[in-house]
This record gives C-alpha cells, structure tokens and sequence, in this order.
C-alpha cells in the first residue's frame, strides 16, 4: 500500500510539472484585454467630452485628457517541491518509518499601467481653437455624411449667410436663407448633382472645387440654380473653389466660415437642458430657445435628472444632478459619436511626444 502511495505521489508531481511547463497566460489575455481596454476607454470617453459640454453650459473650463498609451504585464511563477522519505526494514526506529511531503506555490501579478496626455497650452490652441480646415468638413461631405448635418454643426455662415450658434458672447438666430440652403444642398446631394474634386493650380498647389454636374432633370437643375442664387454666385459657369472666410473674394468662390471645436461644443451645449432652480440662481443660463424640429432644433438633446439614468448612452454627475443622453434618442446618439470623430480629424500639427514609460521586462 505504501508503495502505491508513492508511486501515485510521483505521478501527481511529473503531472504538475508538465503542466507548469506548458501553459502561458500571454495569448489567453490578447482577446480579454483587448476588448475590455477598448470598451472601458470609449466610454470615458463619452462621459469626457459629455461632461466638457456641460462644464462649458456652467461657464467652467473644458478639461481633456488623451489615454496615450496602455501597458499591461502579467507574472506568473510557480514553484513545485516533492520530497520523500523511505526505511527499511518498516517500523524500525523511533518516528515513522516513511514520509512523503508535496508542495506547490504560485504567484499572479497583474500591473496595468495607462499614461494620460493633458491636452494644454499649444496643443489645446491646435487641437480646440483651430477653425475646421473646409477641405475637412467637405471630405465629411464627400464620404456620405449629410450635408445639412455637417453644416449646421461645422460650418457658421456661407457667403455670408449665417448659421444659428448658442454662445452666450455671440447667441443669434440663423439667416431665413440658411434652413433654405442647406435643405437644397441635401437634395442635391442626393441626387448626385453635386462633385468635389482637387483642382491642381500653379500659384496654390491644389485647390478644393465644388461641381454642378451636367446632364441632370429639370428638377435638379432648378434647386441647383437656386444654390447659386442664394450665395451669390456666377450662373454660366459649373465650378466654384471653396475657400475658407467670411465673404468671398468674387462670385466664383464658395466661402465656409468653419468653427474650431470648442465653437462647436459651445454650440451643442447651449440646447442643454438645465434645473429651472439653477437658472433662477444664475448659475447658469436659460436654455437656448429652439427654432423648429430637426436641423432648426437641438442637434444633440441633453437630459437632466437627480438620480442616476437606468437607459443612457453617456451619463455624467455634475453638481446635484446627472446629465445623460437617452440610449433610445438614435438621432442624438449619432451626432455625439460624431462630434467625437470630429475631434480625431483636428490634429493640424505634428504631435508631441508621449511620456517616455519604462517597464520591467525581465523575469
């Protein structure tokens, strides 16, 4: 009987040892991490850029933080001890007359390390205060986003027709013509009646170009007609080059006066909606007062409750309240994630260095 005990105890320790020496954690955490990391950091960053709204609704200062990197190590040590004692002849001798003795011991250290990028000084001027390039906002044209959409939130006037904006610096109406224009401009876009393309030029390199195509119905070529009424320019001819400003320089340019991304944050988050008590505080303005439903209303519809949502898309805590997005509002849900890709395409100048992190690579 002895013996099988020994010999089942020898067993039991190759069995182990086999097994420490094969099984690696690497590639089982590669899935795991990755979409967990994923997940966790999109939704701070909907929270991030949802509580800068309302930070900016409060008249306190915008914060960004960027998650510049993520490093996770995992250690994994074991060890194994056996040993064994055997007399013969059996019970000779003061004590027992054979031992059998089997230890393992392990260790699992997980260290995540995630570095944060403030976004200040000149980075924060490029990245925030920089007006939208309008090769930009028309590439967004160009690759399927409506039109409409894109101008009302990117754009602040065209050939000098204004836009509506909900800065309490500079709070104003749109022009009458607005609405108008860009309902004309959908439809042309859907029709197709309208191309970009980069035309090559000797002084400038390369200039952004808008088309009127030939060969449409009637009905296109009428609203494409009233296009050109509207913004003032040339009706013999089929290309326009779209600039940047305020006015342009004759009537063969298309002017965007484009906003930076605090404008257009400044924008959403005059439609917020707010405690009556703390406008009556003056702790924070009135709501802005809505012009109509789509395009003329809240581009993003923002809650306010005292207890925490159950069915948000992004909730933050801010003072006494929560402010959330309703995870059922698609509309609003879809123009957030696309403020966030807005923020992506910013990036006007080289990046800095992110800090220099320096981890333990041995065993």
């Amino acid at each position: 009987m002895r013996q099988k005990s020994f010999v089942s105890l020898l067993g039991v320790a190759a069995l182990c040892t086999v097994l420490t020496g094969c099984i690696g954690i690497g590639p089982a955490t590669v899935a795991r991490d990755r979409f967990d990391y994923t997940t966790a950091v999109a939704d701070s960053w909907k929270r991030q850029m949802l509580l800068n709204i309302i930070k900016i609704r409060y008249g306190d200062a915008p914060i960004f933080l960027d998650v510049a990197s993520i490093i996770n190590q995992y250690q994994l040590t074991t060890d194994l001890n056996a040993s064994f004692g055997w007399q013969y002849p059996f019970g000779v001798g003061i004590g027992p007359a054979n031992s059998q003795k089997l230890g393992i011991d392990g260790n699992f250290v997980d260290r995540p390390t995630v570095t944060y990028t403030p976004l200040t000084g000149e980075s924060f001027a490029r990245k925030m205060m920089t007006p939208i390039a309008p090769v930009t906002v028309m590439s967004l044209v160009e690759a399927g986003y409506p039109i409409d959409v894109v101008f009302r939130i990117l754009v602040q006037s065209v050939n000098g027709i204004q836009n509506s904006y909900g800065g309490a610096a500079r709070a104003r109406k749109a022009d009458p013509e607005f609405y108008t224009l860009l309902e004309l401009l959908r439809q042309n876009q859907a029709s197709g009646a309208v191309a970009l393309r980069v035309k090559k030029t000797e002084d400038e390199g390369g200039a952004l170009v808008m088309i009127f195509r030939k060969r449409v119905d009637k009905e296109v070529e009428k609203r494409a007609r009233e296009v050109r009424r509207l913004i003032g320019l040339k009706e013999d001819i089929r290309e326009f080059k779209v600039v940047y400003g305020a006015e342009p320089a004759n009537d063969e340019e298309i002017a965007l006066l484009t906003r930076s991304i605090i404008e257009i944050l400044t924008d959403i988050s005059a439609t917020a909606e707010v405690p009556a008590a703390h406008v009556a505080e003056q702790r924070v303005l009135p709501t802005m007062e809505l012009e109509g439903e789509g395009i003329k209303g809240a581009m993003v519809r923002i809650l306010y409750s005292r207890e925490k949502p159950r069915d948000d898309f992004a909730a933050v805590p801010y003072r006494d309240c929560w402010f959330w997005i309703d995870d059922r509002d698609y509309k609003s849900k879809k123009l957030f994630s696309f403020l966030m890709f807005i923020m992506t395409l910013t990036e006007t100048g080289g990046k800095e260095g992110a800090p220099i992190v320096t981890i333990n690579a041995g065993g």
